[in-house]
């Protein structure tokens, strides 16, 4: 590759994605009207559920200890999450709250059953169309057809099975997708060795600390092992390391300097070098947090249309549960703090 950049999702890509979410909405509005003897035709739909309550307690308190308020009594839970990412655009810790919000939500997939879409807000919403042809699209196109041909309603035991298998399928080529973008990061950051990068922590765990690089979002690891000032120790509680002697702190979402120090692309690995970091002193550190923060210090986002606020999420629908406090990604690490490989505007968008 010739250079790494994140895709920017401009004005004419959310015009087409409000007619997408209006095309699927209503589609799936029209067959859950379609009655036949007092019997619901079956469709395929897109479900989303709402956050587990737990999950959004612990991502609350970790979003407190960068200044930011959720009001979980709330019953717009959406509303809450997009203001925080309002408030947090254009800001250091924007990619480490955004993708960490990503992780409380449930998962959505496909089911016969209409249970309605808690990120978009919608009482039914199915897949219908999209820039991508997916095989839920074709059930949905083939359904229909018959049902305005006045066939009867379809097997609903049959497409349950094929709902269940889309679900299963889309997972396996998000994850497919995930391998294959780190193994393009990992091979374009091969011609970097030696070069500094501004970067931020985007993880902790007991051996090492990962840092994404702003300019080109690619991921390495700098070992605890490699800093030299001290002897640093994990504080999974407060989402930081500190150093057993001289008490520096370097936490989660900090903006660090950092060196490529070794890449190798057989292990998908980008093993940094801490040049310099924005220490925390533990004066200046009430409580594990990042300091004190006065709304003044917030600039005001400009407003946004209500169609964009009504749209929070279909993205954390293949993620693996993230368990705060002792946060884990990978089942075999325990006490490990890292978000989500996914992008922010895949939570912050629609359900593609």
């Amino acid at each position: 590759p010739l250079f790494v950049y994140v895709k920017e999702r401009k004005d004419a890509h959310k015009l087409i994605e409000e007619f997408m979410l209006l095309a699927n909405r209503k589609v799936a509005e029209f067959v859950f009207n379609l009655k036949k003897r007092g019997k619901r035709n079956t469709m395929v739909y897109r479900t989303h559920d709402a956050p587990d309550p737990d999950k959004l307690s612990t991502f609350s308190t970790f979003a407190s200890k960068f200044g930011y308020k959720l009001d979980l009594e709330s019953k717009e839970v959406s509303t809450e999450l997009n203001r925080l990412a309002e408030q947090t655009e254009g800001k250091p810790e924007q990619s480490v709250l955004q993708n960490l919000a990503i992780r409380t939500m449930a998962k959505a997939k496909y089911t016969t059953e209409p249970l309605g879409h808690f990120g978009l807000a919608f009482d039914h919403y199915s897949h219908f169309t999209s820039p991508i042809r997916r095989y839920p699209d074709m059930m949905a196109h083939r359904l229909i057809y018959q049902y305005l041909n006045g066939a009867s309603s379809a097997e609903k035991e049959e497409y349950e099975e094929k709902c269940k298998h889309s679900s299963e399928q889309e997972k396996r080529a998000a994850e497919a997708e995930r391998a294959s973008i780190k193994y393009k990061q990992v091979e374009f950051m091969q011609n970097t060795v030696g070069q500094q990068f501004k970067g931020i922590v985007s993880g902790l765990t007991e051996w090492g600390m990962y840092v994404e690089i702003q300019e080109n979002k690619c991921e390495g690891m700098v070992r605890l092992s490699d800093l030299e000032d001290d002897f640093y120790e994990l504080d999974a509680q407060n989402y930081r390391i500190i150093g057993r002697r001289n008490k520096r702190m370097i936490s989660f979402g900090d903006e660090v300097t950092v060196e490529v120090k070794e890449v190798n692309l057989n292990a998908r690995t980008i093993d940094l070098t801490l040049v310099d970091a924005t220490a925390k002193n533990p004066e200046n550190v009430e409580n594990g947090s990042k300091g004190k923060r006065e709304k003044s210090e917030r600039p005001k986002i400009a407003s946004r249309n209500r169609a964009e606020r009504r749209q929070s999420v279909d993205a954390a629908i293949t993620e693996p549960d993230l368990d705060f406090p002792e946060v884990k990604v990978k089942a075999e690490v325990k006490n490990e703090i890292k978000p989500s490989g996914r992008t922010i505007k895949d939570y912050y968008g629609f359900d593609e």
